[in-house]
């Protein structure tokens, strides 16, 4: 009997055709979900006859309680080589063998460009305007160049994002809890005094920290006070590292210029949520991680590690 392999929220239904799943045709069934389970009853009962799960990113949690309700589930594949929503103990516990995939730092770069620009050049409502026989010219963009780009973060991501801005003839500070003046030097970009004086100083913001307890809340109310009301904040990175109804009263208020955000505090975000309608706001739906070259690796590299798996020799394994 073949296994049967569930591929977790396929909102584009790319997954399947994303890689060559055609070497696992006779061992395995696999069934793609192309709508996101609203909570842990309805993923449980959907995946109760799946032997193993495709999970994209961090979207769909794996606690222990969700572990449990899944006796088939046998080998757990998530996207990336870090996961912070799965209960590895409990999988372990359960005889579950979690693996994961490469996952390019490229996409999130270019996204936050995408963003950081659209917001500088009123793209959006530019866009709008003349498609709908608007005012021809409402906004006046904001410059980049001679300006000053401030990165919460210098890792692979921001020192990439880093080099661009240096490009654009931006000036470029950067500031984290263990960033040392020797690495901001080789990166070229100045090393900040504090998070303090990086917000005061800076006319656009971009967050590149990874989530943890000292990054969780790093920028509140207080914190987004010192921004400018000229500066823009660009979030590709997590939603939980910003406050964000301290961030939605800002951009109400009209206290920073506007606001470019990846990530929210619940995915997908409920047609509700007062992010879909807030003012100065440029918003995605976590489109970070997904373009066609990391969908290949994604999707390409889960292939490899069922593979491997049934061979008895799981790669990749996590954590």
């Amino acid at each position: 009997m073949r296994l049967r392999c569930a591929v977790l929220d396929d909102f584009q239904n790319v997954a399947t055709e994303a890689a060559d799943w055609s070497p696992l045709a006779g061992d395995v069934e696999v069934v793609p979900f192309t709508t996101h389970f609203p909570d842990e009853d309805a993923l449980a009962a959907a995946l109760a006859d799946f032997d193993i799960v495709v999970t994209l990113r961090e979207r769909v949690p794996f606690p222990a309680s969700l572990i449990t309700r899944l006796p088939r589930l046998k080998l757990l594949i998530a996207s990336g080589m870090r996961n912070s929503v799965i209960d590895y103990a409990a999988a372990e516990a359960h005889g579950v063998t979690v693996c994961g995939t490469a996952s390019s730092s490229t996409p999130p770069v270019e996204l936050t460009w995408a963003l950081l620009l659209g917001l500088a050049r009123g793209i959006v409502q530019e866009n709008g305007a003349l498609r709908s026989g608007g005012p021809w010219q409402s906004t006046v963009g904001a410059d980049l160049h001679g300006r000053r780009l401030g990165l919460l973060g210098l890792g692979k991501i921001g020192s990439r994002v880093a080099q661009v801005g240096l490009a654009f003839g931006m000036h470029v500070s950067a500031w984290s809890q263990n960033l040392t003046k020797e690495y901001t030097d080789e990166v070229g970009v100045h090393l900040a005094a504090s998070k303090e004086e990086l917000l005061a100083e800076s006319d656009f913001v971009s967050v590149h920290l990874a989530l943890s307890d000292r990054t969780r809340g790093l920028l509140g109310a207080p914190e987004l006070a010192l921004l400018k009301p000229t500066a823009y904040l660009i979030n590709t990175s997590r939603a939980a590292i910003v406050d964000q109804d301290a961030l939605l009263a800002a951009l109400h208020e009209g206290r920073i210029a506007g606001a470019g955000i990846d990530v929210f505090d619940v995915e997908p975000l409920p047609t509700d949520h007062p992010m879909r309608t807030a003012p100065r706001l440029l918003a995605t739906p976590h489109l970070g991680y997904v373009s066609r070259a990391n969908y290949a690796t994604y999707y390409g590299q889960a292939v490899e590690d069922i593979q491997a798996y049934l061979a008895g020799t799981p790669v990749r394994r996590l954590p």
